[in-house]
């Protein structure tokens, strides 16, 4: 394990990625990359002249050292803190490839006004980086604890990156030392040809899982009438379980769209989920 990347903005949702992060740094036994990117454009570049934003990023950067030092003292981590100019989604991305970062553990929103709502939404830049990084992004949306004794997520569908998704979920299993509840969600409860399916494919899963010496149980869920995708009732169950910390998914991005889209189930679990989530690039689309 090379290095975890935190995109730190001093917002509440940055200091709980950085608690995060720190604690997935301690069972890697790797450093930790505390970015802060300063914005090329906006209104700030607009209303202060070179002089007082020279003072400005000289006193964020003060308190970056600062904030990374504390923490380091505190945990034992190494955190080295970095300050950059440019776009900040590019940039998070850049940083991670030239850190050869393993991780980005980044929060769902930043300290752009524009991003917030009264439902739950991602941040834009969040929604970047998470389309355009080639490690896998794990997303905080609330003050949940950092995974220790807390199981795996698994959701899993009937695609054919279902094994790439089931090797990380292992992988982070073990770092951590807890087990993985794998769970399907199917609306077609009459048909048993696609019943059949889901219940193989789980099997199999839960096979591979043991046989890598992690503890699995396994669920397939009947999604209510009306639902327009099983991302509800898989999320329902992970909070009716209480014991979930982590939560695996792919971004199901299309080769030709890759640093446009991400699939609306990753989305959805994304912009919801109050249990961090963890989202892997299919192999075969990373650009």
């Amino acid at each position: 394990m090379n290095n975890i990347l935190v995109p730190y903005d001093f917002n509440p949702q940055a200091a709980l990625a950085l608690e995060w992060s720190v604690q997935l740094a301690l069972h890697l036994k790797c450093p930790i990359t505390l970015l802060y990117v300063n914005e090329v454009q906006g209104f700030m570049s607009s209303i202060l002249n070179h002089e007082q934003d020279e003072d400005l990023l000289e006193r964020i950067s003060d308190l970056l050292d600062t904030t990374a030092a504390k923490i380091s003292l505190k945990t034992g981590v190494n955190i080295e803190a970095r300050m950059q100019h440019g776009r900040v989604y590019k940039t998070i991305v850049e940083v991670a490839e030239v850190t050869k970062a393993t991780f980005i553990v980044i929060g769902t929103r930043g300290n752009d006004p524009s991003d917030h709502n009264e439902k739950p939404m991602v941040g834009r830049n969040t929604s970047r980086v998470i389309r355009m990084s080639k490690c896998p992004v794990i997303t905080i949306g609330s003050n949940m604890l950092p995974i220790v004794s807390r199981n795996i997520l698994l959701p899993l569908d009937l695609t054919k990156i279902t094994r790439q998704k089931t090797d990380w979920a292992i992988r982070m299993a073990g770092i951590f030392g807890v087990g993985i509840k794998a769970v399907s969600a199917y609306w077609s409860v009459n048909n048993p040809e696609i019943m059949a399916r889901l219940q193989l494919q789980i099997d199999q899963v839960k096979d591979t899982i043991e046989a890598a010496g992690v503890r699995c149980s396994v669920r397939i869920l009947e999604t209510p009438a009306g639902e327009k995708t099983t991302v509800p009732s898989i999320l329902e169950y992970a909070a009716e379980e209480g014991d979930i910390g982590l939560i695996v998914i792919m971004t199901q991005q299309e080769s030709a769209l890759v640093e446009f889209f991400v699939g609306s189930h990753a989305q959805e679990f994304i912009r919801t989920s109050q249990i961090p989530v963890m989202s892997v690039v299919p192999e075969e689309t990373e650009s």
